[in-house]
Formats: C-alpha cells, structure tokens, sequence
C-alpha cells in the first residue's frame, strides 16, 4: 500500500463517521493516528459526549472485532482475561476466553475498577499477548484499547496508576460540541427512539484486518530524518528540567511521538515527518504523562499550558 493510498483509507473512513458522528474531527484524526502506530487511546469527556459510540463507529468502518467492558468497582481480573474452567466432563481444564480477547477493546469508565483490576490490562497493552495460569495467549497484531473517563465525578472513582497511563499513547479530551453542532446532532437523533446504532446510521466497513496490516507497514515506509529525532529528544528531556513538573516523560513518551508523527505524516500521504508533525501530537502524547510540582499546582498552573510553552520554546529544525 502506498502513502497517497494510506491517505484515501483515512479519508474513507472519516466519511462512514461523520455519517455517525457530529464533529470530532480531531478526535477522530488522533483514532486513526493511534491505529496506524499501533497505540492505545484513552478517550475523556463529560458524560453523553459520544465517546462509547465513536468507539463503536472507528470500529464498524474498519471492521474490526469490538468488545466492550464496562467497568465496576467490582470487576475482577478474570471477567477481563478469562480462566481456565474444569470440564467434568474430559476431566480436563478447558480455556474461557474473557473480552480481551479481541481487536478493538473499549473500556468503559476504566477509572471505576480498583488498580488490581485496571493492572489487567498492562500486559495486553503492552505486549499484545494475556498470560493466564503461567501460559500466554496472543492477542491480535491490530488490537487496540480504546477507554473513556470522566472527569466531572470524583467520588467511585480509583485514578489510573502511572504505569498505565503510560502505556497510552493518547488522551484525548472530548469537549462538549460547538451551539451548531449540537442543533445537527438534536436534528439528527431527537427523532429516533433508543440510542443510535453505527448500522443504521449507515456505517460501512472499508477495511479490514489486511488493509490496516498494509498501511501499517507503508507508516514505516515515512522518513524521520536526524534533525526531527533530535528536535523530539529535547522536547521530552525539557519535560524533565522544568521547575514546575515533579515528573517529566519517558524515553517511551520519546519513542511513543515519533512513531504517532510519522503516522500522521502517513495521513498527509507525506513520506518524511516535519517539525509540525511533533507539535501537533505533543499535547496528546504528553498531557497524562506529565506531574506537577506542588507549587506549580499551588499556583494554579496547568499541564496543558506548560507544553504548549515547552513547545514554543524549544526550537524546532528548519
């Protein structure tokens, strides 16, 4: 697949969404940025924003095998990963597979489970793969999470550890619509009965588990030439030299931003990354992964402004 053909999928697909979703366009672009570079997505809005259903809609053009969890206090590990369950039957231990065990994964509230529960998680993300009574299992190349939280409610509530936050390669923030957008959206739904389905809505599937392996290779095919590399290894370390963050970004923050620029050049049927690239996706890549100092939190800073300073600040190549 070439990139000019990489850059039509992109353009298909936000053509069956927008059949379904109003607005959202940058949402929606950092979707199928986090896809192309094989990353995890954590969605968070107000409640009735359209989060579960994007998710369902990303999933319906693409094809690909969705499974939703929602999240509880008391989720347990295994009603995400599966068990082994004896068969009385053959006498033997027989696997029960749990939703996981999927391509795109959405992950409903997950800040509702406690962190023994979330932790279930890490593995898959991580590696792609659950291991269930000392043996792995595979999970597939494509497979993707996609989980939401809100941010209104405080109380129920159990704040994704760091470890997990960083095995996201987004956050995105889903805002409420714009007075327009949300008169199409009344116009649009006020006159249906139930909650809207992708189906009837039109949605159709233009890719498959091939056509998103292929554009997932041409993403490699995108040049990062020495001069970006070095432009994102000092806007990740001034993460770390700032006075107001008691913890900055990872090496795999680092890595993380690269591959989501070369991706996004892809989108742009472009064949190397620019400077404009990294500054696009740093706010994305590094809003969750970045903690403030107690006195920058005393004095009211917010993480969201200190990287578009970091940003502006840092010189980019020419």
């Amino acid at each position: 697949m070439t990139l000019a053909e990489v850059s039509h999928l992109a353009a298909q697909i936000r053509g069956q969404i927008g059949k379904a979703i109003v607005g959202q366009t940058e949402t929606v672009d950092a979707l199928l940025v986090a896809l192309l570079a094989q990353g995890h997505v954590l969605l968070e809005g107000p409640p009735g924003t359209a989060k579960t259903f994007l998710a369902q809609c990303f999933s319906a053009s693409l094809g690909l095998q969705f499974a939703r969890i929602q999240f509880t206090p008391d989720l347990m590990p295994g009603d995400i990963l599966g068990s082994n369950l004896f068969n009385f039957q053959t006498s033997q231990f027989t696997l029960t597979r749990g939703p996981i065990f999927t391509e795109l994964l959405l992950a409903d509230e997950i800040n509702r489970t406690p962190p023994k529960t979330q932790a279930a998680l890490l593995e898959a993300m991580q590696e792609r793969r659950v291991t269930l009574d000392g043996k792995p299992h595979s999970l597939p190349d494509n497979f993707l999470v996609v989980a939401t939280q809100n941010p209104i409610e405080s109380q129920g509530v159990y704040p994704l550890p760091e470890a997990q936050l960083d095995r996201f390669l987004f956050k995105l923030l889903v805002a409420y619509p714009s007075a327009a957008e949300e008169a199409k959206i009344v116009a649009t739904f006020g006159q249906q009965a139930g909650p809207p389905r992708a189906a009837e809505m039109g949605v159709e599937q233009v890719a498959d588990a091939g056509t998103i392996a292929a554009a997932a290779r041409a993403v490699k095919t995108v040049t990062l030439a020495e001069t970006v590399i070095d432009y994102v290894v000092r806007l990740i370390r001034a993460t770390r030299d700032s006075a107001d963050l008691a913890a900055g970004a990872s090496p795999r923050a680092a890595v993380l931003l690269a591959n989501a620029a070369r991706a996004r050049a892809a989108l742009e049927a472009r064949d190397y990354v620019v400077p404009d690239d990294v500054k696009a996706l740093a706010a994305p890549v590094l809003r969750h992964r970045l903690l403030l100092s107690p006195a920058a939190e005393i004095e009211g800073k917010q993480v969201e402004a200190l990287v578009a300073e970091m940003v502006e600040s840092t010189e980019a190549p020419r």
